[in-house]
C-alpha cells in the first residue's frame, strides 16, 4: 500500500484490525469516522466466551478520543470524581491521608467495551478468529487463522493484548517477563462505607497494596501481593507467563484463602469485608517487557503495526495500559487519514507516528518497576 499505488488505483486500503477488546474497536471506529470502509476487526474469543475486567482510568486525552466518537461521559463514568484517597494504614486503622485530583474518569473495561462494540456497524467484527501467522503472497498481507479461513489486507493492525500473536510474530524476541506479584481482582455488591465515590489506595505496608473504587452495583477491588512463579502456578493452574488472566474458574480455594487471609490481617473490618463477600473473582500476574525499539513493520508492499499492550504490556500502577493504547490509535488514524485524503508517503507517516509515539510507550514500560520498587512489590528488576 504505497502512495502511488493508492493514487494510481484510486481505492481504499483494507484493514485489519486484530484484537477486539479496548484499542482495536477504537482503532476502528476512529478509522470509519476518518472515511475508511473496508475495515474488519478479529477477535480470537469467540462471541458466547464470557468477557469482563476491571477498573480503567482514563486521561483527558483519551477521555477526548472517545468524546470525538460520539461516545459520552455519562455512558462510561459511573461516578465523575477526579479524587484520588491514599491513606497509610497501621494495626489495621487508616492513618495519614493523601487526597489528590487525577487528570481523568475512571470506567470499567465492561461498560467501556459495551460502549464501543455497539457502535461498530454490522459485519465488522468477527468473534472467534484467532490468527496463527502472518505471511506475504504476491507482496500482499495475509492472515491465517485457526480454522483454516485466511484474510489478506494492505494494513494489519495488532491490538490482541498482553500475550500478542502479533509481536510474537512481528518482533519474536521481547518475550513476557513475571514481575513477581499478582493483581487480585474482585466486583463486589457492597461497599466499605455509604456513598463512596473516590478512588481509595491503602497501602498496610510495603510488599502490599489495595485499590477500591465505586460502580455500578457495588464496587472494584484490586489487592497487590507478591507471589512466586511456583506458588501462582498452585494457586492458579499454570505459571504467570502462560497464564496471563486468571479467569474465575482458574481462583482456586487456596487462592481465594490466600487473598481472604491477608485482607484479615492487613485491611480496616470494612474493605476485608468486601474482600469477604466478592464471590467471582479473577487474578492478573504483573508482567514485565523489554521496552519495544519499533512499532512498524514493512512487509511486502504492505505494513504491520503494533500498538497498546501488544506493543508493551505495561504495569497497571503507571495507569498507562489503555491510555497509551487509544491515544496510539488516534495519532495512527490521524497518520492514514493524511495519506488517504492528501496522498502523504504511508511509509513516512506511519514512521512520523512511531516517532511520536513509542518514547510515551518505552517512558511506561520504564516506570512500572521504579513504582513497583518503591511499594516493595514483586522483584526489583529494571526494564532492559
Amino acid at each position: 500500500m504505497t502512495s502511488s499505488t493508492m493514487s494510481a488505483s484510486g481505492r481504499q486500503p483494507t484493514i485489519a484490525v486484530v484484537g477486539g477488546s479496548i484499542t482495536g474497536p477504537v482503532t476502528a471506529l476512529l478509522l470509519l469516522r476518518a472515511g475508511f470502509d473496508d475495515i474488519t476487526v478479529f477477535e480470537a474469543a469467540p462471541a458466547s466466551a464470557p468477557l469482563g475486567g476491571g477498573l480503567i482510568g482514563l486521561e483527558h486525552p483519551a477521555l477526548d478520543v472517545l468524546d470525538r466518537l460520539g461516545i459520552p461521559q455519562h455512558e462510561i463514568v459511573a461516578h465523575a470524581s477526579e479524587a484520588i484517597v491514599q491513606m497509610n494504614v497501621r494495626d489495621r486503622q487508616p492513618a495519614e491521608t493523601i487526597r489528590r485530583t487525577y487528570p481523568g474518569r475512571n470506567t470499567t473495561w465492561t461498560l467501556l467495551h459495551q460502549a464501543l462494540t455497539r457502535r461498530l456497524p454490522a459485519g465488522v467484527l468477527h468473534s472467534g478468529m484467532k490468527v496463527t501467522a502472518l505471511a506475504e503472497e504476491a507482496g500482499h498481507l495475509v492472515l491465517r487463522f485457526r480454522d483454516g479461513h485466511t484474510a489478506s489486507a494492505d494494513l494489519v493492525v495488532f491490538a490482541d493484548g498482553r500475550s500478542s500473536t502479533g509481536r510474537r510474530l512481528l518482533d519474536p524476541d521481547r518475550s513476557l517477563r513475571y514481575a513477581g506479584y499478582v493483581a487480585h481482582r474482585g466486583i463486589a455488591d457492597i461497599t466499605p462505607e455509604p456513598g463512596l465515590r473516590d478512588f481509595l489506595r491503602l497501602q498496610p505496608c510495603p510488599g502490599v497494596q489495595f485499590n477500591l473504587a465505586p460502580v455500578p452495583g457495588g464496587c472494584d477491588w484490586t489487592f497487590y501481593l507478591n507471589c512466586t512463579s511456583a506458588e501462582y502456578a498452585q494457586r492458579f493452574g499454570a505459571d504467570p507467563i502462560r497464564r496471563v488472566f486468571a479467569l474465575p474458574r482458574h481462583v482456586s480455594p487456596a487462592a481465594r484463602t490466600h487473598v481472604d487471609t491477608h485482607a484479615d490481617l492487613l485491611l480496616p473490618a470494612g474493605h476485608a469485608a468486601v474482600v469477604h463477600t466478592t464471590t467471582t473473582r479473577m487474578a492478573v500476574p504483573v508482567l514485565d517487557i523489554t521496552p519495544p525499539d519499533r512499532m512498524v513493520w514493512p512487509i511486502g508492499t504492505g505494513h504491520a503495526v503494533l500498538l497498546g499492550d501488544a506493543l508493551a504490556p505495561v504495569r497497571p500502577h503507571t495507569a498507562r495500559g489503555a491510555n497509551n493504547g487509544i491515544e496510539q490509535a488516534a495519532g495512527l488514524a490521524a497518520a492514514l487519514t493524511q495519506h488517504r485524503k492528501y496522498a502523504a508517503d504511508l511509509t513516512a507517516a506511519l514512521h512520523g507516528w512511531q516517532r511520536r509515539h513509542l518514547p510515551v510507550a518505552v517512558a511506561s514500560v520504564h516506570r512500572g518497576p521504579v513504582i513497583g520498587r518503591r511499594l516493595g512489590l514483586g522483584t526489583h528488576r529494571p526494564a532492559q
